[in-house]
């Protein structure tokens, strides 16, 4: 098991139906999302992070890094915030990146209150991030904004 990528834990047979078809969706799309795989589609990435992110009461802003064929290296939370907002060093998230290797990335974050519109300030880190990396060569392919509601993909509307 990948340090990074954790296992979804087993669910008890005393679980609900609907916990165990949870379990079983996550497993199936984060063996998708495992190193070496190249991601399968965007559909699939984004049911992935909104299963893996639809009932957290916080914001967790987080990276897909990616080899120069798209195939991912690791997932990671980068930062953790409160019910409206995390605080993200693009510094950071450059640091991560090369510490990886990756030669692209896909950032991800959360919206708890279960809106997935990207805000204006969404917008101006991404933009921040993407001009950073991109002295270091390295691409932001995306910035996907998860709730239980939906996602959102800020390259689908064309902010990248």
């Amino acid at each position: 098991m990948n340090a990074v990528l954790k296992a979804v834990a087993p669910i008890p047979r005393d679980a609900g139906e609907e916990d165990r078809i949870i379990a079983e969706a996550l497993a199936i799309l984060e063996h998708r999302h495992a190193p070496g795989e190249a991601l399968a589609s965007p559909a699939d990435t984004k049911a992935y992070l909104r299963l893996r992110l639809a009932d957290r009461r916080f914001e967790i802003f987080g990276v897909i890094y990616l080899d120069n064929r798209n195939r991912v290296i690791a997932l990671e939370d980068l930062f953790t915030g409160t019910i409206d907002g995390a605080s993200v060093y693009p510094r950071v998230v450059a640091q991560r990146a090369l510490e990886h290797n990756a030669a692209a990335l896909i950032a991800f974050h959360n919206h708890p209150s279960g809106q997935p519109e990207p805000s204006r300030a969404d917008e101006q880190l991404t933009q921040r991030v993407r001009d950073t990396l991109a002295l270091l060569d390295i691409r932001v392919l995306d910035h996907l904004v998860v709730s239980a509601e939906g996602a959102v993909s800020m390259a689908e509307r064309g902010l990248i």
